[in-house]
């Protein structure tokens, strides 16, 4: 016979682990220091002005 279980319980952890996944996701996305979001804008800066510096027509315009 199946185990009897309060579903509210259910639902509260349930929800709880929800939450922990969302936090974790958070620290990944939101939790860097000052220096590695400098470092990684200036490297996006880099990268951008070595594509464009590459381009035949930088400012876009045909003919």
């Amino acid at each position: 016979m199946a185990e009897i279980l309060s579903l509210s319980k259910a639902r509260k952890a349930k929800a709880r682990v929800a939450k922990e996944q969302v936090a974790a996701e958070n620290r990944i996305k939101f939790g860097r220091t000052k220096a590695e979001r400098q470092l990684e804008k200036a490297q996006e800066s880099f990268e951008t002005r070595r594509i464009d510096a590459h381009l035949r027509d930088p400012d876009g315009s045909e003919g």
